[in-house]
């Protein structure tokens, strides 16, 4: 009799065990759906209002030439605006990534000045971009939720990721690419899969609040897709060397101007004077093309027509808006400057114009961002599946190609390109 309530209570505890482990696993799998949701909202909804915002200025931008000649009391005002609420020194979207793997806090103050700065810079001309806005709010958000909920230091750090991935899947409609960045771009190397389901519903979310304004997911027609072979496969390559190279320019470009306009104006205030001064008298010899995202010369490089030195005046433009202090962000100009590139280069190698557009993009935000599956996910999204093994050839080409610089500087790159040597870019116990 003892024998057989032995083995009954044996049996219990061996079924007992799986199934408690089940019912913690469920559990922590809605506990993520729910704060992911919960972190999407007013991230998703702030990613949306960016966007709108941002079109509307440009739009009155376009419509009255003349303010780009204001783009010095623009940066006036952002400077003004930065120092009163507290924040002289702004770190970017570096203080988002770096508090990804520390204790350091998100200041919710943090969304509405890059918020207000990015507007004003896009009104009145600024070349840059909106992704460093939507990775800053959408982080700032995704922390001020945790903190709502009392979360632990490494829940608070997976909120912030679910923020940033609501915020950047607004603005661009495409939350495979947002889920997957985000997850990549903090230590490149290690990949935060436990960040993958609280994500991908915060993207999810937040490409739906987008709709909800009527915004349409970003995609693009590309024409002369050549099929898979050996000679396709040997063009990519070269060309997606080349735009390595190029993405390695971007980014010695941008940190150069930084620190040249930091040591020959001391003053932020004269510093974005000066800065956007310099940018409206480029305007007069260059055109207008060059002031804010330039999505139209994006549109028009992916359907094969593009200036050849078009990218180098953008790279121009943005070094010189980003490196006054005028704020938005470099993802958008890195994909003018590889779209405008690639159509150019594309085509003297012997590849469809439209097709090497597609191509410069995805490789030159590769190579300054460090994250290989994320370009190759955003061409999917951007441009369809056809071509897409030539496009994760690119990602891969560029990835190995551009060395470890990027527009990051607090991103840790934990493992050498060439998969001999470990750099020890971050301790392996990082994580979110």
């Amino acid at each position: 009799m003892k024998r057989t309530e032995a083995g009954g209570n044996e049996t219990g505890a061996s079924i007992g065990e799986p199934a408690r482990r089940a019912a913690r696993m469920l559990a922590a799998f809605l506990k993520w759906v729910l704060l992911g949701f919960a972190a999407g909202v007013p991230a998703g909804t702030a990613g949306a209002l960016l966007l709108l915002c941002v079109a509307r200025a440009t739009a009155l931008r376009t419509a009255h030439g003349w303010l780009v000649f204001l783009l010095p009391a623009g940066g006036l005002f952002i400077v003004f605006l930065y120092r009163i609420f507290g924040a002289p020194n702004p770190r970017g979207t570096d203080l988002v990534i770096e508090a990804v793997r520390s204790p350091e806090e998100v200041p919710l103050k943090m969304a509405p000045l890059i918020f207000a700065g990015t507007v004003v810079t896009h009104l009145f001309g600024g070349s840059a971009g909106r992704e460093g806005a939507a990775l800053q709010i959408g982080g700032s958000l995704g922390y001020g939720v945790g903190r709502v909920f009392r979360l632990n230091e490494k829940d608070l750090h997976l909120l912030t990721l679910c923020g940033m991935a609501a915020c950047f899947s607004a603005l661009f409609g495409t939350p495979v690419t947002a889920t997957v960045f985000v997850a990549e771009v903090v230590t490149v190397g290690v990949m935060y899969y436990s960040a993958l389901v609280p994500c991908a519903v915060a993207s999810l979310v937040g490409a739906g609040i987008s709709r909800l304004f009527r915004f349409a997911p970003a995609g693009y027609a590309v024409a002369g897709v050549p099929a898979v072979g050996w000679r396709s496969a040997a063009l990519v390559t070269v060309l997606a060397a080349l735009c390595a190279a190029v993405s390695v320019l971007f980014c010695s470009v941008l940190r150069g101007a930084g620190r040249l306009c930091g040591r020959a104006f001391r003053s932020p205030y004269l510093r974005a004077a000066a800065g956007g001064a310099a940018v409206a008298l480029l305007s007069l010899v260059f055109g207008t093309d060059y002031l804010g995202a330039g999505g139209g010369v994006i549109a028009a490089a992916l359907k094969g027509r593009s200036a050849p030195w078009a990218f180098a005046l953008k790279l121009l433009f943005t070094a010189l808006t980003l490196g006054a202090g005028f704020k938005g962000g470099e993802i958008v100009p890195s994909l003018f400057v590889g779209a405008t590139f690639g159509c150019a280069a594309g085509g003297m190698l012997g590849l469809s114009p439209s097709f090497g557009a597609a191509v410069g993009m995805l490789a030159v935000f590769c190579g300054v961002t460090n994250c290989p599956l994320a370009a190759f996910l955003l061409a999917v999204e951007l441009f369809g599946e056809r071509g897409a093994a030539l496009y994760l050839l690119a990602a891969g080409v560029s990835y190995m190609l551009s060395g470890y610089s990027g527009i990051y500087s607090k991103q840790r790159i934990l493992y050498a390109k060439d998969g001999l040597v470990f750099r020890g870019g971050g301790p392996s116990q990082d994580s979110p």
